[in-house]
Order: C-alpha cells, then structure tokens, then sequence
C-alpha cells in the first residue's frame, strides 16, 4: 500500500518528528496539511508552516500550510475545513503538537499546566473530533498519537506528573477511540520512541548537545509512522507501538542509520515499559 494522494491532517509539523513524518509520507506523493501556530520564525527553533510546505512539496508530495492554534475551536474547525476545500477530504490524522515541562509539583504553573493539557489531551481530543466525518469517507483511514504506552508504574509520574498525565491523556484517546471507531474501519494507534529522538524539544529540555549525540534522529520515527500508515485500518487499531518494533516487524534489521552510537549508549525515552521486547538486531546495532 502506498500514501500516493492520501492527505494527511497533521496538528504542528513544522519541525522535527512531525515534519519528518510529513516528508517521508511525501516521498508516495501524499498531500499535507500543516496546521501549527508557527507562521514566522522562532528566535531559537527552525521552521515554519511554509518552510515546512516547501520541504514537504520538495520531497515529492504537496502540502498546505495552515495557521491554527489546537486550543482553539474555531480555529480547529476552520483548519479542517480548509483542508477539506482544498485537498477534497481527510485520509489520516496525526496528532504531533504537544507540550512539554518537566517540572515537579512545586515547580509547575498552573498556565503550564494548561497549556500541555489543552494541546496535548483536548487538542488531540477535538482534532480527531473534527476530523472523524471526512476519515469516515477515507477508503483506509487513520489516527496516529504522538504518545506513549499507558504503564502505570509511579516511577513515569513522579517528578513530572503533569506531563505524564498530558501525555497520557493522548494515549487514552487511543484507547477508547480505537474501540469506539472499529466499527468504521477508522485505525487508531500510538508511536513512542524507545529512546530519546534528537529534536529541539530533547536539546532543549534534556540537556544539549551531549543529549542529542545519545539520541536517534528523527528518521525513525518517520520510517515507524510511514509503516504504521500503510497498514490496513481495519486490522491494525488499538495499538501502542515503540518505532524500533514496528520498523523490525516490517523487515528491518540494521538500526546503525538512525544513530551515531551503538544501542547500548543511547539514551533510553520516557514511559518505555520495562517488559518491552528488545530484539536482537535492535540490541546489537
């Protein structure tokens, strides 16, 4: 199967994993829309919506920028709809914006606190609210969270428990929308890397440069998601898949492209369940 022509409604992605997600499924020829807030440069992060669009349009597929803040209703809509007029419907939605503090109790403001459950839990929520109508008409439709395995161990909650609960908020929408979806052939999944991802949000919140040489690139987690994409929507729902896994169920055996050191050194990720499987390929390489 392939994401020629499919569109894809992606919250955020002007950078990092999202828009590598966005530029492999357009390497098929897929169409995408980015719908994020940033519309001019940040002082300290690349990317915009429209130099987003020019690297997704370069990569072979076409792209809409659209400005939209995921907090906001109207705007939510209003984005849809564009995408709609423009591109004819909605095939996949992947929920990529989020919010991240790494704070304790103590040290987390209550407008942080908001802010990562408006964008990460409600504006997951009413995307994929607000996308459901047109997936409906999609021939293999799809949902795709940037979220984690629900492991309810204290050891992901202590220390940051606002993240984790923001986070993890998305990932109940996997759980209940995949069941509450199945009987439309609408796929509702998760993606979570096994280790750290080298992006800006992992330079600057877990520790710079050093941080980001102990770190796969963000081609994994596109290659993850460009498999998980393809995958019939009637078979594959309800899943919370690590990127390594996904990518050594479809074939791949040397890991050594996705980072500069071996496994053993890199940095592991958050909420990665302890009992998750470890191949071999995915150890050694």
């Amino acid at each position: 199967m392939s994401l020629k022509d499919k569109v894809i409604f992606m919250s955020g992605g002007s950078r990092g994993i999202g828009l590598a997600m966005a530029k492999r499924a357009a390497q098929d020829g897929a169409k995408v829309v980015i719908a994020a807030k940033t519309a001019d440069p940040h002082p300290k992060l690349p990317g915009t919506i429209y130099t987003a669009a020019d690297e997704i349009i370069e990569a072979g597929g076409d792209a809409l920028p659209v400005l939209c803040d995921i907090r906001n209703e109207d705007n939510v809509r209003d984005a849809i709809n564009k995408s709609v007029e423009h591109f004819g419907g909605i095939d996949i939605c992947i929920n990529n914006a989020s919010a991240i503090q790494l704070t304790n109790v103590t040290d987390t403001e209550m407008k942080r606190y908001d802010l990562m459950h408006q964008i990460n839990g409600r504006g997951t929520y009413m995307v994929s609210k607000y996308c459901l109508p047109h997936l409906m008409k999609s021939s293999n439709p799809h949902i795709l969270n940037l979220s984690p395995p629900l492991d309810m161990s204290s050891k992901w909650f202590s220390g940051t428990v606002a993240y984790t609960m923001a986070k993890y908020t998305m990932s109940m929408c996997v759980l209940g929308m995949a069941a509450e979806f199945a009987d439309k052939g609408i796929a509702v999944n998760a993606l979570w890397p096994r280790t750290a991802i080298a992006t800006a949000a992992v330079q600057n919140h877990l520790g710079g440069d050093e941080i980001m040489r102990l770190s796969r690139n963000v081609d994994i987690m596109a290659d993850a998601a460009y498999e998980i994409l393809i995958k019939d929507s009637k078979l594959f729902t309800g899943n919370f898949c690590i990127d390594d896994l996904v990518l050594h169920a479809a074939g791949v055996k040397d890991f050594t492209k996705y980072a500069n050191v071996p496994f053993a050194e890199l940095m592991p990720d958050f909420f990665v369940p302890d009992d998750t499987p470890l191949p071999e390929e995915v150890k050694n390489s």
